[in-house]
């Protein structure tokens, strides 16, 4: 299946990712509200130290999502997105049935190590929607891919709370349960997207390690401005995870269903923009520049987070800061314009390394600005200075995308793009 596919099988084809980013969201999500607490039960119960042990299961999670995307990439150029989207969702299900059964902290890092070693879905389906839609109408359907992302955070926690509460190891047998029945209907209905003819003549070890993923970047230097937007944004995106729920009792005194109530907001927000905006703005404006609207957007939205004295001034924000969702597939529609057809998992794959380094380091500086500036030590007590900060990101990644994306930089789409 290429972008000159029949319209009802590609529309077919999309539904199909479609519903596969949201099962594997979904399935992720339902653990997020009591992996901590089963990380707490494990240590006997003390608060500082799970907290160390999850901040150290974030850490791993997305080193090794550093070194396996390349892989994954590379693996889906050489052989086809429908084994390696396969694999993805059968390892998940299995891993998350190990999960459940872990009889120790030690079982459960291991556990925690093999999902983001075959969390591959996300960076395939990115090169999967490269295969069978046609350049112009890209940024509509990553924007369906991000409404995904939104609602399955939305269901997931919420339910992941509800199981919880019965049973902490009730939540990962769901996610098992979503990850394997999306294996069974991937096996059943998923057609390739990535012909014989369009893959890679081998395997390529020099472009699958991590930072000859990243070092693959290299060989497109047209594209270096939207490589450094994807970073900067997802860097700043990890204010959320870091500091969120800490910012949101200290600024306003808000606790675990408050914090909660938001976030699905949040992500309510983010399936209306993805739904509704995100094709309508890129047909009125362009790729280019609802990228830049949506960066704009988020870094007013993060600066109205950050000096928000009282808690409905926050609320404020998020209307201004779901127009950001707008960004992330206008960009990834440019990437893929710019880079042949054979190349789009490994550059997938490149892309998803950066984002797993972000995650590396994001935690450390967020957590980091937050607990000083609350501190005794601070010069003025600022609990939204993590969001201060992702504004600057932000920021920056708006420059970057005025200056170093125009029709000066970038170039029509290779010839073998679909």
């Amino acid at each position: 299946m290429n972008a000159s596919t029949a319209p009802a099988a590609r529309k077919a084809a999309l539904a199909f990712i479609f519903i596969t980013v949201l099962i594997d969201v979904i399935a992720f999500g339902v653990i997020i509200p009591v992996l901590p607490h089963l990380v707490q039960q494990f240590v006997g119960g003390d608060t500082s130290v799970a907290a160390y042990w999850t901040g150290v299961f974030a850490f791993a999670f997305s080193l090794v999502q550093f070194f396996s995307a390349p892989i994954q990439g590379a693996l889906s150029d050489r052989y086809g997105r429908r084994p390696v989207i396969l694999l993805s969702c059968l390892g998940l299900g299995l891993d998350f049935v190990l999960m459940a059964l872990a009889p120790s902290l030690a079982w459960l890092f291991v556990g925690r190590i093999i999902s983001a070693v075959t969390s591959a879905s996300f960076t395939t389906a990115n090169a999967y929607i490269a295969d069978v839609v046609p350049a112009e109408r890209r940024a509509k359907s990553y924007g369906m891919i991000g409404a995904a992302f939104g609602l399955g955070f939305i269901v997931g926690p919420l339910v992941g709370g509800v199981l919880g509460d019965i049973d902490h190891r009730l939540p990962f047998w769901c996610a098992a349960s979503l990850a394997l029945l999306n294996f069974l209907y991937g096996l059943f209905v998923l057609p390739e997207s990535h012909p014989v003819e369009r893959r890679s003549k081998a395997f390529d070890w020099k472009h699958a390690k991590p930072m000859g993923g990243v070092k693959m970047l290299r060989e497109y230097p047209h594209i270096w401005g939207l490589v450094a937007v994807v970073f900067l944004a997802n860097f700043a995106h990890y204010v959320y995870p870091s500091t969120f729920v800490l910012f949101a009792d200290a600024a306003y005194g808000w606790k675990e269903k408050q914090a909660g109530y938001v976030l699905a907001v949040v992500g309510v927000l983010s399936v209306i923009v993805n739904v509704m905006v995100v094709g309508r703005m890129v047909k009125a404006l362009g790729e280019r520049r609802a990228m830049m609207l949506g960066l704009a957007c988020g870094t007013a939205g993060f600066v109205v987070y950050g000096l928000a004295g009282s808690g409905w001034l926050f609320l404020l924000g998020l209307p201004i800061s779901a127009l950001w969702a707008v960004a992330a597939p206008a960009t990834m529609a440019l990437v893929t314009q710019q880079v042949p057809a054979d190349v789009q998992g490994r550059i997938q794959g490149s892309l998803s390394s950066l984002v797993s380094l972000a995650g590396i380091f994001a935690p450390a500086l967020f957590a980091g600005a937050f607990g000083f500036f609350i501190g005794p030590s601070a010069p003025v007590r600022l609990p939204g200075v993590s969001f201060l900060l992702a504004a600057v990101l932000l920021g920056v990644a708006a420059l970057v995308a005025w200056r170093y994306t125009d029709a000066s930089h970038l170039r029509a789409a290779p010839d073998g793009t679909p």
